[in-house]
Parts: structure tokens; sequence; C-alpha cells
């Protein structure tokens, strides 16, 4: 009889052991998270933080505004469950919340820097291509929409260096596509594809992909210019771009000037039913997706004051850890000061934080996937 109670009392033992192992994970516990804002620059407040916040999670396809202010210690609780977000955007943000909360930064801070969050989402082209269910063949996307048989050319861009072919199909609500495919200007081969869709809560979604049709991170560079998803949101600002250069007329294609007044009636379209929706970001409000930008590029080149709200240290001892180290001068916001790369000052921060992809906007050398 005691033989058995010892047997027992051992498999208990083992059992609990190896529970310990294989944890029960709350579902809801990768719903929340906890955004830590470090200011960058002495003019920048908690209202324009949270107005970039918005703008960067509705560039993810979120359809209503974060409900919560920044507290006294300047963190944000951030509920996925109140953000509007689909099934499978909420899947894959709760995976990259998962791996956020393992790293050494969430352990011993208790959040994320809310730069490294929008950089996360926006600045990994493989983060933003899951959360916005970017397909990973160009047929899966053609398959959800009927090109018009008028196509566009485009044989003097602005942004690649060879020419384009621009097909489209008819704005039916918030639903329209745009494809273009990069033409080799001297053979007609296509190079690369590009698309541009409308997501239900007024924002544009941006795939690229290779000349397979497979998606792809970004543009070929000896192609084109347009980057990353996140470059394409910077310079689309969520709208239909006009032409910016006149074009040569080419036969079997709209001429110039029809192409014209056609992206600029579905430019005006669009617009008008963005203004409609009032749960998301303020699309009246042209200027405001700058503060989105502002808070990648000041995690991306943070000054010596950012670093020291991050790392919780004086400004002077951030300086003299890194006084090996260049500065430079953000050309587009050259009111940030003088910032370092976040690539060189990683290795001397107090914790180590989510890795983040080279570049948020370029083709990027490494490429960083924290979803899959």
């Amino acid at each position: 009889m005691r033989q058995w109670i010892y047997i027992i009392i051992l498999w208990n033992v083992a059992f609990i052991l190896g529970c310990k192992h294989d944890p029960v994970i709350d579902p809801e516990s990768s719903s929340r998270i906890t955004l830590k804002w470090n200011r960058a620059y002495p003019a920048e407040t908690g209202e324009n933080v949270l107005i970039g916040l918005n703008w960067a999670l509705a560039k993810v396809g979120a359809m209503n505004r974060v409900p919560v202010s920044i507290d006294q210690n300047n963190r944000i609780l951030l509920d996925l469950d109140d953000l509007g977000f689909s099934v499978r955007a909420k899947r894959e943000l709760k995976r990259l919340h998962s791996n956020i909360k393992e790293t050494g930064e969430y352990r011993e801070t208790g959040a994320i820097d809310l730069g490294r969050y929008v950089t996360s989402i926006l600045g990994a082209s493989e983060h933003y291509n899951a959360i916005t269910g970017v397909p990973q063949k160009l047929s899966e996307v053609l398959d959800n929409y009927h090109l018009e048989q008028e196509k566009g050319y485009v044989n003097n861009s602005a942004v690649s260096s060879q020419h384009r072919m621009i097909s489209f199909s008819h704005q039916a609500g918030l639903k329209q596509l745009f494809l273009s495919a990069e033409i080799d200007s001297i053979n007609d081969e296509i190079l690369e594809y590009e698309i541009i869709e409308i997501m239900e809560n007024g924002h544009l979604r941006y795939g690229v992909y290779d000349v397979d049709s497979n998606r792809i991170n970004a543009s070929n560079p000896q192609f084109s210019a347009a980057g990353k998803p996140a470059k394409c949101m910077w310079c689309h600002e969520s709208k239909i771009l006009p032409l910016f250069t006149v074009q040569n007329n080419k036969v079997g294609y709209l001429s110039y000037l029809q192409l014209k007044d056609t992206l600029n009636w579905f430019s005006s379209s669009l617009k008008q039913k963005q203004l409609l929706l009032h749960k998301g970001v303020d699309f009246g409000q042209k200027q405001d997706h700058t503060q989105m930008e502002l808070l990648y590029i000041s995690f991306m080149y943070p000054s010596a004051q950012r670093l020291s709200n991050e790392w919780g240290i004086p400004v002077g001892v951030v300086k003299s850890k890194l006084s090996g180290l260049s500065t430079t001068i953000y050309p587009e916001f050259p009111f940030l000061g003088d910032l370092y790369q976040r690539s060189d000052i990683d290795i001397f921060s107090p914790y180590q934080g989510l890795s983040v992809s080279t570049s948020v906007r370029e083709f990027s050398k490494e490429e960083v996937n924290h979803i899959d």
C-alpha cells in the first residue's frame, strides 16, 4: 500500500513539473500591451503622440481611435479589442505582442518604447503584410477585383526609373485596386508589380511583388525608389496621388490628360468617403500623419535627450557613453537636432529591445520577422 502511495506522489510531482514547461496562456493577455512615450524633442506633446499612434494603428487596419490617454508615467495601455481590428489582424498583433513581452526591455520596464512599437508594425514589411493581410501571391489580390480595360502608361515617372503600366478597378465604395507594372523601358519586359488597395477604414494598403508575382518586402532599388510599404504610405498620405510630371502619350493607353483626370477623380471621390468616417483618424487634418512619421524617425535616429528618457540616465552620461559615435541631422526634420543611429547605439542600452529592420522606408539588409 505504501509503495502505491509513493508512486502516486511521484506521478503528481512529475505532472506538475511537466505543466511548468507547457503553461496555459491567457488568450486575452496578448491583446493588451503597454507603450512608453519617451519624449524625443522639446515641442513633442502627449497630444502629438496620440495622433501619431492613431495614424500608425489606422495604417495597419484599426477602425477606432485609442480610447485612453497617456498616464502620468507617460504610458499608454493599448487594448486590441478597443481598436476595431479584424480577427486576422488581432491574431497577428497578438503574436507580435507575445514576442515583445519576452524581451529584456519589457521585462525590465513593463513596456515597449512607443517608437519601437510603431517601427515594428510599419517598418517591418513582414509584420505589415501579415497584419494587413497582403496576400503572398498577386493572383490572390487580382481574384478580388475586375480591372477596367482602360489602362494608363507612365513613361516619365517621379518614382520609377522604368516605365509603368497603370491598371485599376472601379471604385466601389471603399473598395478599389490599383496595379502598377514596372516595365523595362527598352525591351518592354515586366520587372515588378506594386499594388494599392483601399481598406475598410479608408486608408490604403500597399504590396510589392516580383516578376513571378511573389510578394516581396520592398521594390528593387534598381527599378524603383518606391521602397517598402512604409515609404508608400509616407508619400501617398492615404490618398491616390496625381501625376506629378507630364507624360508622353502611348497608343492603346489613356492619354496623359485622360489618366490625369481619372486619377484626380478617384482621389476626390476617395477623400469624400474618408471624410464621412468618424471613428478613426481625422482625414480632414492633412498633416497629422507627420506625427506618425516623427515617432519612428525619432526612434531610429534618437537624440541624446531621447536616449536619456529612454534609458533613465542623465544626458551627460548618455553623451559620455556615445562619445565615440558621430551624429547627424535628419534633413526632413532638422529641428530634431543632433541624432545618433539606432543601429549604432543599441549595444549601449541597459536592456535588449525587440530588434527592428535596418530601415523603415527603404530596402533593408536586415529585415526582421517576429510574427512568423
